[in-house]
């Protein structure tokens, strides 16, 4: 596994952590594939019942790493379904995960961030944490599963607010809309991510398995949510009005979006 995910044995549980502190947790090819691989492992291993995901240092994760990304891979554009496939085989991987997963967050979740935070089946924040559905800052939509969670979450209402207007939700609201199951200091996230993780691994394997099977299939289908994200991405990430809010983002500037 990549030295930018760590995975731990705390108890029965695994813990998964994005260990990029040095750039908000943004993800990388790396990244995607070690996290997916830990859920995975998690997943084959009869003595783990629950999985708590977390970001080192200040920040959760501030999404997709367009710099790093870029850098590593040039020609980026040329193959997009690839990467499309990769960071969905993320979501698919925590989806189908029978063990229930706890999202520890401080700092930002961003963007696929802010999708990986909301596809786990708990989230445990600090007020200092904020969810942010930033995409359409650089003129794309969400691609992790987000416009599948979000409503379920939230409500359409709102669903719609954080995502046409970016909105960046802090945890003590994330609290009040249910988003959140608890609500600590800093200090003591993990700790508080672990005690709740100790809950569940105390709990009946076999009924949570079946509870989060019931639960998902009475959502509707990801698998349609995330085909729908995928194709809507792909016209998205070709279109001048991206390529402008990535530059943008990159200059520190204010895009200026044509519809083209």
């Amino acid at each position: 596994m990549s030295s930018a995910v760590l995975l731990e044995r705390v108890g029965r549980t695994s813990v998964i952590t994005i260990n990029r502190p040095e750039a908000r947790n943004a993800l990388t090819r790396d990244v995607i594939h070690g996290v997916r691989d830990a859920f995975f492992a998690a997943n084959r291993d009869s003595e783990t019942r629950c999985l708590v995901l977390r970001g080192q240092g200040q920040h959760f994760c501030a999404g997709a790493d367009l710099r790093k990304n870029l850098m590593d891979d040039p020609n980026l554009m040329d193959h997009l379904e690839m990467y499309m496939d990769e960071y969905h085989s993320l979501i698919k991987a925590i989806v189908e995960c029978e063990k229930p997963s706890i999202a520890a967050l401080d700092g930002c979740a961003v963007g696929f961030g802010a999708d990986l935070a909301l596809v786990c089946d708990l989230r445990v924040a600090t007020p200092e944490a904020y969810v942010q559905e930033k995409f359409v800052k650089i003129g794309l939509m969400p691609d992790g599963g987000g416009t599948f969670f979000l409503p379920r979450l939230v409500g359409t209402a709102r669903a719609m607010q954080m995502i046409l207007l970016a909105d960046k939700v802090m945890g003590p609201e994330l609290l009040s809309l249910g988003v959140v199951a608890r609500l600590v200091p800093s200090p003591e996230l993990l700790a508080s991510a672990l005690l709740v993780a100790q809950q569940i691994e105390q709990g009946p394997p076999l009924a949570y398995r079946e509870i989060r099977r019931a639960l998902y299939a009475s959502l509707g289908s990801i698998e349609d949510a995330l085909r729908r994200e995928r194709e809507g991405q792909l016209k998205l990430l070709r279109s001048a009005d991206c390529m402008e809010g990535i530059m943008s983002f990159m200059q520190k500037r204010e895009p200026v979006f044509q519809g083209k």
